[in-house]
């Protein structure tokens, strides 16, 4: 498989606005990573981190008007990965602060009470308070991410998010709920967050992210009854050769080992659901994948170590 050269912005977009620099050199060349930071269309977010430019923006809008970054600007400012950029920055005004002449030109605009300890910084919201915000006001999808990847980075946990959304106002309090015990840190990013909730969808999925498939790997969602693997593939999670020659052999094991290996591709996870919802939906109707006693007796190490 072949590097892409040309583009560190769609790789980072990709990887839902954050990387880290293995990620980004594994998919892109030096040079047009070195381009991309002088011009301004990807930023140095850290040791070892690149990130789209939207909290930066962000940042840089709301203390024009005076306001507090929040929302999936929020999410962008705490490293997190979202399904998309917000194509505006997302400002929070605290409820009866009158903003007289406001300019809401290029902004998205939210009004609500919010306690001081909810602000960090005086100028963005707290991490459990964007993720509260999220599970509110972005599209169930969107929501999803952002409470993966908060849960995965550590910054939120589970339990103190629906915590305190059971505490909090009643608005879209369900939905959100149900996202929050959705929500899972193993799934690795956006690509693997709306997979899963577009399976979510699928009547008679028990999926489990990362789940492990007889010891022979991980999939990325996997229902153990059904014996049943769905595999998010993209070229920018799987740009090296090793790689893909590890995937390749650990798919065939799967199967070998009698597991149905169902995989989807980047672009209809986030444009066509309603394709991936029938593809499953007939999978699921075939029924529990049939075992035999005399199924493949695990991997060869040999052949999966020498990739």
């Amino acid at each position: 498989m072949t590097k892409l050269t040309g583009d560190p912005v769609r790789v980072l977009t990709r990887f839902g606005g954050v990387a880290t620099a293995g990620q980004l050199r594994a998919a892109c060349d030096p040079w047009a990573i070195r381009k991309a930071v002088r011009a301004g269309v990807i930023l140095r977010s850290g040791p070892r981190r690149y990130a789209l430019p939207t909290a930066a923006e962000g940042l840089a809008a709301a203390a024009r008007v005076g306001g507090i970054l929040a929302g999936p600007s929020a999410a962008a400012y705490w490293g997190w990965a979202l399904k998309e950029q917000p194509s505006e920055p997302w400002v929070l005004f605290r409820r009866g602060w009158k903003r007289p002449g406001l300019d809401r030109a290029g902004l998205v605009i939210r009004w609500s009470r919010i306690p001081d300890e909810e602000v960090y910084d005086g100028r963005v919201t707290s991490p459990l308070r964007t993720v509260v915000d999220c599970l509110r006001w972005l599209p169930e999808p969107d929501a999803l991410c952002v409470a993966d990847s908060a849960i995965r980075s550590r910054r939120v946990d589970r339990p103190a998010l629906i915590a305190a959304l059971e505490e909090g106002p009643a608005y879209q309090r369900p939905r959100a709920l149900r996202l929050a015990t959705m929500a899972d840190g193993r799934a690795a990013n956006p690509f693997e967050s709306v997979l899963r909730w577009t399976a979510s969808a699928v009547p008679g999925l028990e999926l489990e992210p990362q789940g492990d498939v007889d010891g022979i790997g991980h999939g990325d969602l996997v229902d153990k009854r059904l014996r049943l693997v769905i595999e998010a593939e993209s070229h920018e999670f799987h740009t090296e050769k090793s790689a893909f020659r590890y995937d390749c052999r650990r798919y065939t094991a799967m199967v070998r080992a009698a597991w149905r290996v169902v995989r989807f591709v980047y672009e209809d996870v986030m444009g066509k659901p309603d394709y991936v919802r029938d593809v499953l939906r007939d999978v699921v109707a075939l029924g529990p994948q049939t075992t035999y006693s005399n199924h493949a007796p695990g991997i060869d190490r040999r052949v999966m170590g020498g990739i």
